[in-house]
């Protein structure tokens, strides 16, 4: 059954960049949060509040869409998958998601986006994101 990463718990989150360091070393052997394909940040105000950037897994994904490379297709469940050697550096799956739940990574070369593994969750201590199975 396919699986989808939620940012479930954000109101307990203290900005540790825990879940973002996990992913980027996972998923790119790197430590730089730039690569990360989820990307917490201050909402702003007084409250300070966090927010996570995060793909949201849509069905029928704009950032595939408008991919003239076919550099992203849509994955089962939700989402996409990246075909890395096929993208062409146009950013225009950047500007097609509404939620900034994908970029592209200059010295990669290709868009960070995430693959749903749930790495990242297992890394957050205080729970703030969960990997919620889905009918997709």
């Amino acid at each position: 059954m396919p699986r989808l990463l939620r940012a479930a718990s954000m109101p307990k989150c203290i900005g540790c960049n825990s879940c973002m360091l996990a992913c980027a070393r996972v998923l790119h052997k790197s430590l730089s949060l730039g690569e990360s394909a989820i990307r917490v940040r201050t909402a702003g105000g007084l409250r300070g509040s966090f927010v996570a950037d995060l793909c949201r897994g849509c069905l029928e994904p704009p950032c595939a869409a408008v991919c003239a490379a076919g550099a992203l297709k849509p994955r089962p469940g939700g989402g996409v998958i990246v075909h890395k050697d096929r993208c062409l550096g146009c950013r225009r799956c950047e500007e097609a998601c509404a939620v900034r739940g994908i970029h592209y990574e200059e010295r990669l070369g290709y868009p960070v986006v995430c693959s749903h593994c749930g790495v990242c969750a297992a890394f957050c201590p205080h729970g703030c994101l969960k990997l919620e199975e889905t009918d997709g």
